[in-house]
């Protein structure tokens, strides 16, 4: 089974442009060092919970939005090894033309329990 690394970060909204061409530039990467898809979700449908959201995880900000993104890896150890590479790797430091704030990045990997077909 595949195993993912997730993101949730908050864009702001006029970044909207940069933050797709970065993420076309970073994602290829991703796929270089092994991961098989990566995925980046513009925020749609984003409601404010009672106790807690996705707005308050990445503190949003009201002319922001969430982006929720991963990436699939056929498994760990080539998830391991490829961001070890993209850690290593110069086109992945960040620049000053950055279209998010990193510091309010969330993240984290996973390992399926299920996934439905197949």
């Amino acid at each position: 089974m595949s195993y993912i690394d997730g993101f949730v970060i908050a864009v702001p909204n006029a970044n909207r442009k940069q933050f797709i061409a970065h993420a076309k530039t970073f994602d290829a990467i991703f796929i270089e060092f092994g991961a098989t898809r990566v995925v980046e979700c513009w925020g749609d449908d984003v409601p404010d919970g009672k106790l807690t959201d996705f707005r308050r995880a990445v503190q949003a900000k009201p002319d922001e939005s969430v982006v929720f993104s991963w990436i699939e890896w056929p498994d760990k150890a080539t998830r391991d090894a490829g961001m070890a590479k993209c850690m290593n790797d110069p086109r992945m430091a960040p620049g000053a033309d950055m279209p998010f704030d990193g510091k309010r990045m969330i993240f984290g990997g996973f390992a399926p329990v299920l996934s439905l077909p197949g």
